[in-house]
């Protein structure tokens, strides 16, 4: 569980990020689900959009994928969210206590 400091220092690390997960008008298939993990294996912290036309709001996108991912939500904002997920071995994100 992150804690509020931690939660808004990642925040602050996402600012600069690219959304590279989008929930479009099919909501969130296997693929949405399949192409989020592989984001995860090059990155700790993502960012996804969802659109306007998606059956879903942009928290329940942002929590059935942290829950697919064993990720975590970070933030939702707007139709944005990220998720934060650690690397097992040599994290490159270090989060304050």
């Amino acid at each position: 569980m992150l804690t509020s400091k931690q939660r808004a220092y990642l925040i602050g690390l996402s600012h600069q990020l690219d959304p590279v997960v989008s929930v479009g008008k099919n909501g969130i298939t296997p693929e949405t689900a399949v192409s989020t993990e592989e984001a995860f294996n090059t990155r700790e912290l993502l960012k996804g959009a969802v659109m306007k036309m998606a059956p879903v709001t942009p928290r329940e996108a942002a929590e059935t994928l942290a829950g697919r991912t064993h990720s975590q939500v970070v933030t939702v904002m707007g139709r944005k969210f990220v998720l934060y997920r650690p690397f097992k071995e040599n994290p490159k994100i270090v989060l304050p206590d």
